[in-house]
Parts: C-alpha cells; structure tokens; sequence
C-alpha cells in the first residue's frame, strides 16, 4: 500500500499533528483483528466500545486509559487441550493487545465484562475554559491607563483619585 502524504495538510493547519502522525502511522501498521470490536456512538459526547472476549475472565483483562490513548490487554494461560480431550480448539484465547486513539477530553468512565462481552464507556468532557463563548463587542472607543509616576507617592496618583471620586 503506497503512504500518503499529508505535507500540504501540515502547512496549512496548526496543532493536527498528532492527527496526521497517526493517518500515517496506521496505513503502515497491519492490524490484527482479534478480538473483533464495536464502536457505538449513543450521544454526542458518549461512546461504547464493545470487545468480544470470549473464554477471558476479569482477572485476564487489563484496562489502561493513558493520555489520548486507551489499551486493552488480554492474557490467559491456554489450559483446554492438555488432557487431550479436544477434537477441535476454534475458540481463540489468545493473548491480545488492542489500542484506541482517543480524542482530547475523552475519559473512560466505566467498564463491564458481561456474557463474554468486555464494554467500556467512554465520554467527551469539554473543559468549560474550551466550550465556545460569546465575545461582546465592545464601542470602539480606546480606554488608557496612565503610568504611574514613581516620583509620586500613592495618595497622589490621578487614578487613585478618579476611582474615589
């Protein structure tokens, strides 16, 4: 598969970096698809992910939520087929590790294994420094401030005055 390039793309914006190094990144990489997984959208600002863990009990799974970056780790001894009594093994229990790029502000805020069935909630969490403001305009007119002069003492100043007044 041939690379892209992002270059114009990097020109022309600021602070997508992270975004462009992972397009990149993730067109070299060749993903395993185990376990298989969903991704729900429930609301604007909520998300589920949904990881088939068949075999795996909650003592096998790791769950790591690290800055921008989500990981999912299964390991489990594979004891079925010591005896010999298996035919057929088709159910995978092997050790994974499956990793999610999260975007800023996105915190996992739950998880449950249920019926083979490992979810994890996740939820967007603008802070309220970063949610979008109204900015009033002003009416044109410049305000100064007079220096204060070091010669003068406090009770002195012109400003001092006009706020008393």
């Amino acid at each position: 598969m041939r690379g892209l390039d992002f270059t114009p793309y990097r020109r022309a914006t600021v602070g997508f970096d992270r975004l462009f190094d992972y397009l990149e990144n993730a067109s070299r990489v060749d993903q395993d698809n185990y376990p298989p997984f969903d991704i729900e959208k429930l609301s604007d600002d909520s998300y589920r992910i949904t990881l088939a863990v068949a075999g795996f009990k909650r003592g096998d799974l790791d769950i790591v939520a690290q800055q921008n970056m989500l990981v999912i780790t299964g390991r489990r001894a594979d004891t079925r087929n010591r005896d010999g009594n298996f035919l057929h093994v088709g159910i995978a229990t092997r050790a994974f590790e499956r990793r999610f790029e999260l975007a800023d502000f996105v915190r996992v805020t739950g998880a449950d294994l249920r019926d083979g069935l490992l979810t994890i909630e996740l939820v967007r969490e603008i802070p309220e420094a970063m949610k979008p403001r109204k900015v009033d305009i002003g009416s044109g007119a410049t305000e100064t401030i007079e220096a204060q002069s070091t010669s003068e003492s406090p009770s002195e100043s012109p400003v001092e005055e006009e706020q008393t007044a």
